[in-house]
């Protein structure tokens, strides 16, 4: 029976790193992190995202802003306030919560934020430093996967890695973290024969928003199981991409959702935009 990955447990102890990292930024430099999200519009979801990153913002000890336009704002008004951000010396990091109305175009936004206050690491500069193993901020769903795999003693290397899901947010960056890692990779994605490639991975990362399309029967056995899919039922449950009770049956170690990658996303954006801080010295 495999155990629970906490990312509750490790993802207070990033906050706490953190917190900790901010004292001694302010007593040393006299510099506070400052970060602010934009949010546009009143999807339902942006607002619980944004309301968890405020309070995190606000447990490390950072200024934190939100700013909050209507959904009829324009591309060009939304761009010269990006700018603004940019130009702002108390501002670190800024992250445009996704996703926006259809008339703006994301990647335009994602694209105009300064590659160095880009805390998401969603900027195609810093997807490209990522790419060829530079420092630079790290899109924070991954970056929160390493630490859980770090956490529970898993060194991806020489291990086989099997990612499902090929986005940029996630699959890809994943990928090339674990690559990084002197993982053996696998990247799957609707055309690839699922059962017989998850049956080889010694770690599997499942990213693709589909409930339970990874059936436990496929989970080799000892594998580490990270599931960031967050499916939410007809019910109201919330369900991962990993049939979870068979696959606990097989793996050495499993994350649970809700409860699992979710809260590391929040505790990396808190860790990114405090190494944005500290560069600005």
């Amino acid at each position: 029976m495999a155990q629970l990955i906490d990312g509750k447990a490790v993802a207070a102890r990033v906050r706490a790193e953190v917190k900790a990292e901010v004292e001694k930024l302010k007593a040393e430099h006299g510099l506070v992190p400052g970060l602010t999200v934009v949010r546009v519009g009143e999807d339902p979801a942006s607002k619980i995202y944004v309301t968890g990153k405020k309070k995190a913002a606000e447990e490390v000890g950072f200024n934190s802003w939100e700013l909050h336009p209507d959904d009829k704002i324009s591309q060009d008004e939304l761009l010269s306030l990006v700018d603004k951000l940019n130009k702002d010396p108390a501002v670190h990091g800024i992250l445009v919560q996704l996703p926006l109305p259809k008339h703006i175009d994301a990647e335009r936004i994602i694209s105009a934020v300064s590659p160095a206050k880009d805390v998401d690491g969603f900027h195609p500069m810093n997807a490209g430093m990522l790419s060829v193993g530079k420092p630079a901020p790290r899109p924070c769903t991954p970056y929160g996967v390493m630490r859980l795999l770090r956490e529970v003693g898993c060194d991806p290397s020489g291990k086989r890695a099997v990612v499902v899901g090929r986005s940029n947010i996630v699959g890809k960056p994943m990928a090339l973290m674990l690559l990084a890692a002197d993982a053996t990779v696998t990247v799957c994605h609707r055309k690839s024969n699922l059962a017989a490639e998850v049956a080889n991975a010694d770690i599997l990362v499942a990213a693709v928003g589909v409930p339970e399309l990874i059936k436990g029967e496929w989970i080799k056995p000892g594998a580490v199981v990270i599931d960031v899919g967050m499916n939410r039922m007809p019910d109201g449950k919330l369900k991962g991409d990993v049939e979870f009770d068979k696959a606990k049956e097989r793996a050495s170690f499993i994350t649970p959702v809700p409860g699992g990658v979710g809260p590391m996303t929040i505790a990396m954006l808190m860790r990114n935009t405090l190494e944005a801080a500290k560069a600005s010295l």
